[in-house]
C-alpha cells in the first residue's frame, strides 16, 4: 500500500448564481469553502506512472473510496483504488480493480468511473477505450474490489444525435417516471461534444431518449466547447442538480451545475453563468493535459460536500463545498 498526505489546504470562497433561460431564475449557490493547495494523489511507480486522475467517489465502510484512473507510460489506463478515514489523506492500493481485458477495452484501457450505489449494488459507468473508439460501459459490485462487466451502454456512433464516442456516464440515483436516467457525452457533426440524455428500464438496457442534446452550448463562454457529466446527479426541491465539466474553445477545463427538471430530465431549467472551479495551481494548469480541472467525485458530509477531481490529467484534488438550491 501506498500512503499519501495532502498538502496545505487553502481557503477559497467563490459563488455563482443560476440562470434563467428565458423564464423565471431558480437561485442556486455553489460556495467553494477550501481546496486543496497540493494533490491528494499523484503519479508513481506501475500502473500510476504517468498519471492519477478523474477519480469517482462514494462513502463505504464509514471511509471515502476513490475509484480513479491510473495510466502508465504506454498510455495504457486501469481503474485504482485509494481508501481514506478523513477524505483527504489517501492509501492507494497497488493492485488495480478493473484492467483492460475485452476487445472495446485492449491497449487503451477503462478510464474515467462514475460511481452509484442503487439497494446492496454499486454501479460503475467507464470509458472502454481500445484506441480506435471509446464507449461508455458498465460494470457493478458488491465490495468496490470485485467488479462483473455489463458491457458497452451506448455503442460510438449509433446516437440519435451522436456521431463518435461515448463517454461519462452520470446516473440519476432515483427511478423518473419508471425508467432510470443518465446524462453522458457524445460529439455531434459540428465536432464539438455535448451532454445526452438516455434511458432504461433496468438499468442495464439503455437507449437515447432526446433527439438532441440536453444542454445547449454557449458561443463564446466557458463551455462553448465541451458539456460534460460530472459526479451522479442529485434530485432536490427545485429539480436534477448536476455538476458538468465545460471547456471553452481554447480547451480550458472547467466545473459548473446545470438544473433539470426532476419529472422531465430533458428540461433545461437553469445553468450557471461562470463556473465555480477552475484551473489555478500549477499542477491544475501544467501536465499530460493543461489547464484542466475535471470533476467526477462527489460526496456528502453533513450540510456540505466533498468534491474530487483531476488536475491536468496528471493529479488528484478535492474542494468541500456548500450547495444551496431554492425552490
Amino acid at each position: 500500500m501506498r500512503t499519501l498526505i495532502a498538502g496545505t489546504i487553502i481557503l477559497l470562497t467563490t459563488a455563482v448564481l443560476a440562470a434563467g433561460q428565458g423564464q423565471d431564475v431558480t437561485p442556486v449557490h455553489i460556495i467553494v469553502e477550501w481546496s486543496s493547495r497540493t494533490p491528494l494523489i499523484s503519479p508513481s511507480a506501475g500502473p500510476a506512472s504517468a498519471g492519477a486522475f478523474n477519480p469517482a467517489a462514494v462513502r463505504h465502510g464509514g471511509r471515502t473510496i476513490l475509484l480513479y484512473r491510473e495510466q502508465d507510460t504506454a498510455g495504457t489506463s486501469r481503474i485504482g483504488y485509494a481508501s481514506s478515514a478523513d477524505g483527504i489523506h489517501f492509501t492507494t492500493s497497488d493492485q488495480p480493480v478493473l484492467k483492460p481485458e475485452t476487445d472495446y477495452e485492449k491497449d487503451g484501457g477503462v478510464e474515467d468511473p462514475r460511481l452509484l450505489k442503487i439497494a446492496d449494488l454499486y454501479y460503475m459507468t467507464y470509458t472502454g477505450y481500445n484506441r480506435k473508439d471509446a464507449q461508455l460501459c458498465l460494470a457493478t459490485s458488491k465490495d468496490l474490489i470485485h467488479w462483473e462487466r455489463k458491457g458497452i451502454m451506448l455503442p460510438a456512433y449509433k446516437g440519435n444525435w451522436n456521431t463518435g464516442w461515448t463517454k461519462s456516464g452520470a446516473i440519476v440515483p432515483h427511478r423518473i417516471n419508471g425508467r432510470w436516467w443518465m446524462y453522458y457525452l457524445g460529439t455531434a457533426p459540428d465536432k464539438r461534444d455535448y451532454m445526452g440524455l438516455a434511458s432504461s428500464p433496468d438499468l442495464l438496457h439503455w437507449s437515447d431518449a432526446s433527439a438532441q442534446p440536453v444542454l445547449p452550448r454557449r458561443a463564446g463562454a466557458f463551455d462553448s466547447r465541451v458539456m460534460e457529466p460530472g459526479p451522479p446527479p442529485l434530485i432536490t426541491d427545485a429539480g436534477i442538480l448536476l455538476i458538468y465539466n465545460a471547456a471553452d474553445d481554447n480547451l480550458v477545463y472547467t466545473t459548473a451545475w446545470a438544473l433539470f427538471d426532476k419529472n422531465d430530465p430533458s428540461k433545461l431549467l437553469a445553468r450557471a453563468e461562470a463556473p465555480f472551479l477552475r484551473p489555478e495551481t500549477e499542477w491544475q494548469r501544467i501536465g499530460q493535459v493543461p489547464n484542466v480541472v475535471f470533476t467526477e467525485g462527489m460526496v456528502q458530509d453533513k450540510d456540505q460536500w466533498w468534491i474530487y477531481y483531476g488536475g491536468a490529467d496528471k493529479h488528484i484534488g478535492a474542494s468541500r463545498i456548500r450547495i444551496s438550491v431554492k425552490h
